[in-house]
């Protein structure tokens, strides 16, 4: 199959497991989905589970792939399988045919929904009139989104893993993770960070240092923002989590997220901080590749972007990206880049509207500016202090004798 990894049954909860597929499933990839689905399907007939097929992030699949899926489950119309795909050509081609064996949905939680155990009638009325979740439903689409967190990190911890274990020619990856786990305890860095920056940096230019003729420490970072909220600037976790309360804060905006951009994966950019918005939305946006995601648009361009009505976007009302954000209760969103003092970007900060047209006045519009560009040059120092400390640290503690 191009450009995916190997189907993996990964369970979800008590009776259900999820496979993910990606990529492109074309012709050719249909001996090897036919052979993967078929032990997936035997496995979950064996240990009495419900599968669940992700298949969102599926950018083309050919006829004769949905052939092979129909073929491999046309014998399950009593328990038929779930298919998470989302509105475009992937999930037509899926609806089209007579779909005895499967049964597709819009997105993963509502698929997962389906299968959550019915609880006793719910009789009250939510104030806003919708029908509420099934029993048991939230609990289930928690544990998926957190195992898909899970997995994106542990994929890029194991890719930096493999760079230390070659580097330094480490007899067990255990011995690569503990240099990880040393460097990330010793400086505060979170281990997805510091695999990044394995990841992304340039090899260590000599023996005895990584980063030979660089000082040690960089001054201490300052900034108006830090000193209001009383964060220390080495703290990540609490610097991003101020800069989105700031936001709020000045915007009075419903809800706030922020993304940072990664090195190690093509600068996309990562969600690391959010306020008011529902877990099925944070799934989605917890790694936004481009357009037309809003932050992927300030992002490329390098300059603020508000969609005034979400739902009549036209790049969003084409993409998975509209119905997640009209599900999340957003209208409005405007997205402010994080610039740094060179010109690059550095993350995007959005901000949320319940109500369509929602406008800020131009002083807070402003505001939010600065602010975005107080938190792009807190990276900046982070990233060649704090992360470039935990890299050196991770250098020269490496086990004795290694190259």
């Amino acid at each position: 199959m191009t450009n995916r990894s190997p189907l993996t049954m990964r369970p979800a909860a008590d009776g259900v497991a999820v496979v993910c597929l990606s990529g492109v499933l074309d012709a050719g990839s249909c001996p090897q989905l036919a052979r993967e689905l078929g032990e997936h399907l035997d496995r979950a007939a064996r240990q009495g589970r419900r599968l669940v097929l992700d298949m969102a992030d599926v950018r083309l699949i050919s006829s004769a792939a949905v052939t092979t899926l129909l073929r491999a489950t046309a014998h399950l119309a009593h328990a038929p399988v779930l298919v998470a795909a989302a509105p475009g050509p992937v999930g037509s081609a899926l609806r089209r045919p007579p779909t005895a064996g499967i049964r597709v949905y819009g997105t993963l939680a509502d698929a997962l929904a389906a299968l959550a155990p019915a609880g006793p009638p719910d009789r009250s009325t939510p104030a806003d009139g919708r029908e509420r979740p099934a029993a048991g439903s939230d609990g289930l689409r928690g544990e998926v989104y957190g195992m898909r967190a899970k997995a994106r990190s542990s994929a890029q911890i194991g890719i930096a893993q493999g760079i230390l274990l070659a580097r330094y020619d480490l007899p067990a990856a255990s011995m690569a993770f503990a240099l990880l786990k040393e460097g990330s305890q010793r400086y505060n860095v979170p281990l997805r960070v510091l695999a990044s920056a394995v990841i992304a940096a340039p090899p260590p230019q000599s023996a005895a240092h990584w980063f030979p003729g660089r000082s040690a420490h960089a001054p201490a970072f300052r900034t108006e923002f830090l000193g209001a909220h009383r964060v220390h600037a080495a703290d990540r976790r609490r610097v991003l989590a101020a800069a989105v309360d700031e936001a709020l804060a000045l915007s009075a905006a419903d809800a706030a997220e922020l993304h940072v951009t990664d090195p190690a994966q093509d600068d996309a950019l990562l969600l690391e901080q959010h306020r008011g918005l529902d877990a099925a939305y944070r799934d989605f946006a917890a790694l936004v590749t481009g357009p037309p995601a809003v932050c992927a648009r300030a992002q490329r361009s390098r300059e603020p972007v508000t969609v005034l009505d979400v739902a009549e976007d036209a790049g969003l009302s084409a993409h998975p990206a509209g119905p997640v954000l009209l599900a999340a209760g957003s209208r409005t969103v405007r997205s402010v880049p994080l610039i740094t003092a060179d010109g690059g970007c550095t993350g995007v900060l959005s901000l949320h509207w319940r109500e369509p047209d929602s406008r800020l006045p131009g002083v807070r519009a402003r505001a939010l500016v600065a602010l975005a560009g107080e938190v792009a040059a807190w990276r900046s120092w982070y990233r060649r202090s704090v992360v470039l400390d935990a890299l050196e640290s991770l250098h020269q503690h490496r086990p004795a004798g290694r190259p």
